[in-house]
């Protein structure tokens, strides 16, 4: 499917005017399902509006997704980032910012920094939206504020791990590690909605992206998590150094597919 793009401002959020990228395919179907997208950026970079490869396969799927730039309100610092990314699903979950129509699923997505802040937005969604949220995609998010995998010791030969050292450090300069900064540390997460969870063999941070997986099917919630073979490319999709080729995209679009038709089905998705 041919995806199209288009700039635009959401300019009745309640924090503030956010800029965004709506990404769609060319023939989306009707009430096509609403993907609030988050950048990453190891919690330092500003979304300029480059092109997301994530976001396009995941409009390849038939989706619209709204790109939000949440860090431009909020420095990309612990709690604006959230609080601006929640406000941006607050007006999607009631305005639809005329996308998509009433019936129309609601997603948030993101990789990296962005998955730690759609994850933060599931968790908040549930305590304060509930049923508002359809579904979560989680691509490798950055949970782990204490970076004590295994699996990380890798990200020195991608040259991601200082960057990820100072993302952290930016990050939670406002205050406190509350859960919802650094979700892997958060005791409650029954009751948040269906995820669906990428990663890969080859991936630094493939430790904590499988544990949070477990801990949400161990407290009942719809799970959906692949791991991507050692070659893809993968750790590109944030800034990694790889050798291979980036071949990942028909991976997520297919499984991003396929959770859309369970969750459609089987709202209540386990």
């Amino acid at each position: 499917m041919t995806v199209e793009w288009k700039d635009m401002m959401l300019d009745k959020v309640a924090i503030g005017p956010v800029s965004a990228r709506i990404y769609q395919g060319a023939d989306y179907g009707k009430g096509p399902p609403i993907v609030l997208y988050l950048h990453g950026g190891a919690f330092l970079d500003s979304d300029t509006h480059v092109d997301r490869p994530v976001a396009m396969s995941l409009a390849k799927a038939g989706a619209i997704v709204v790109a939000a730039d949440y860090s431009s309100l909020s420095g990309n610092l612990f709690p604006k980032a959230l609080e601006v990314s929640f406000s941006v699903f607050t007006y999607l979950a009631n305005k639809r910012a005329g996308l998509g129509d009433r019936k129309s699923l609601l997603f948030v997505a993101g990789e990296e920094a962005g998955g730690n802040v759609a994850a933060g937005v599931a968790l908040k969604a549930r305590d304060q939206m509930p049923d508002a949220l359809d579904g979560q995609v989680l691509i490798s998010p950055l949970l782990d504020p204490f970076m004590g995998t295994s699996s990380i010791r890798k990200a020195e030969a991608i040259g991601m791990r200082q960057r990820w050292t100072e993302g952290w450090s930016h990050y939670l300069s406002g205050g406190g590690c509350h859960p919802y900064a650094a979700p892997c540390l958060c005791s409650r997460i029954s009751g948040v909605a269906p995820a669906l969870i990428f990663t890969a063999e080859d991936d630094p941070l493939h430790d904590e992206t499988i544990g949070y997986g477990t801990r949400l099917k161990q407290a009942g919630v719809g799970v959906r998590q692949h791991v991507l073979p050692a070659g893809t490319g993968w750790p590109s999709i944030y800034g990694g150094k790889s050798d291979g080729a980036p071949d990942w995209q028909e991976n997520v679009s297919h499984h991003f597919g396929s959770f859309l038709r369970d969750v459609s089905v089987h709202p209540q998705l386990h």
